[in-house]
């Protein structure tokens, strides 16, 4: 039905609805649509508009540009220095938005026309932004960390704890490549001559503060306990409001209904998939395709470590195909009690899960952040962005493979807290 053109919410569930019918048979006109309630019926994916609503807001502000500018001003004596400020405000901005698109529309709009202009290769200048992007999906608030908890049962929390280290990890690295990358080939990144004073820096500091508060009000209220998840998503939705309004003053109240009707939009086609993906995952799990094939791999010669490179690599693959939601809905119930089976943590494998979707969103043909830099940068054309982002690609399958084999690295911050 995918190949057919159908939408995967339909196509998910029509096929579990059929294969529950040859089960079942009249009983599953039963079965689906409890299948789909009470997977919805949940409080913990109220944070999912919530945030949603909260990025969609702050990307209608110059949030983006101020926090470019301020990295170029601190970052300016690193050689590749806006590159590396690309990655910097990308990762800040995911942590104020936990959405993808919104950091790659917010930031590649200022900072792909600024480093084209100072004689940056188009190359660089793209494959970082639109690299750089995707950190929002696992820096917290990460909405793919909330449908993972929600379709595995995993705490939100926990799983927005343990995505702070590989996205720092990965930022680190995108940066240390650039870095690397300019250092043989001066060509791509004129070094510049501009300095800034610490007072100029300092107050570029001036223009994020509200960022930073936000940051700290909706994570800090999380982890010292005050607030659940959810609880969190809506103080961080006011938030934006309030820094949108009386910040920036730049949310008239026609843009605001826009937005929240796009937010409503998106959050019901994701919603939908969910739903639809539970009646599919009830039915492989009614005639046990996730017991027997944990029970087939486990029971194989292979070492755990090789099952789960393979997992990984299969993962990367339907990526390429599959949007982020659906790879989590559908390959999560299938794939999680393998992964039990072989002894590792569950939160362990949100984590590395969320690390394949941030390949999967810059990989033709689905990857969104690709047609996303498309959008707001016309004179880069799409094969341009996509060739950019191969040697980036390269980066982030190797922080991949890093917490695939030493699971313990993602884990220590959660445990620890």
């Amino acid at each position: 039905m995918i190949a057919f053109g159908f939408p995967i919410f339909l196509a998910l569930g029509l096929s579990g609805l059929l294969g529950l019918y040859m089960a079942q048979g009249s009983l599953a006109f039963f079965f689906a649509p409890s299948s789909l309630f009470g997977q919805l019926n949940s409080f913990e994916l109220i944070a999912l508009p919530l945030f949603i609503l909260m990025g969609s807001i702050l990307g209608a502000t110059p949030v983006g540009s101020s926090l470019f500018q301020a990295a170029v001003r601190w970052l300016n004596w690193l050689k590749g220095s806006l590159a590396i400020s690309s990655v910097g405000a990308s990762a800040m901005f995911g942590a104020v938005s936990g959405v993808s698109l919104a950091g790659v529309a917010a930031v590649g709009s200022i900072a792909v026309p600024h480093m084209i202009e100072r004689g940056y290769s188009r190359s660089l200048a793209a494959g970082s932004v639109v690299s750089a992007g995707a950190l929002a999906m696992l820096i917290p608030p990460s909405v793919p960390f909330i449908i993972y908890g929600s379709v595995s049962g995993v705490s939100v929390a926990d799983l927005f704890i343990g995505g702070i280290v590989p996205g720092v990890v990965l930022a680190l690295a995108l940066c240390l490549y650039i870095w690397v990358r300019v250092h043989f080939n001066p060509e791509e990144a004129p070094f510049s001559t501009q300095t800034f004073t610490w007072k100029e820096r300092f107050q570029s500091l001036g223009a994020i503060w509200h960022s930073a508060l936000l940051v700290i009000a909706v994570l800090g209220s999380i982890y010292a306990g005050i607030a659940t998840p959810s609880e969190a998503a809506g103080i961080g939705a006011f938030g934006a409001l309030l820094i949108a309004t009386l910040v920036f003053r730049s949310l008239s109240w026609s843009k605001f209904l826009s937005i929240v009707a796009e937010t409503a939009r998106i959050s019901g086609v994701i919603l939908l998939i969910i739903g639809c993906a539970k009646i599919f995952g009830d039915y492989l799990n009614f005639v046990r395709v996730p017991q027997i094939l944990s029970e087939m791999l486990t029971s194989s010669p292979l070492p755990p470590w090789a099952i789960l490179v393979a997992v990984m690599l299969l993962l990367v693959l339907l990526g390429m195909i599959v949007d982020a939601v659906s790879l989590i809905v559908v390959t999560t119930p299938v794939l999680l009690p393998l992964i039990i089976a072989l002894g590792y943590d569950p939160l362990w494998f949100g984590i590395v899960l969320v690390l394949n979707l941030e390949i999967a969103v810059v990989t033709p043909p689905v990857g969104l952040n690709l047609y996303a830099l498309r959008g707001v940068c016309p004179e880069l054309s799409i094969e341009e962005i996509i060739r950019a982002a191969l040697p980036f690609v390269a980066v982030q399958f190797f922080v991949l493979m890093l917490f695939v084999l030493f699971p313990g690295i993602s884990l220590w911050l959660p445990g620890l807290l």
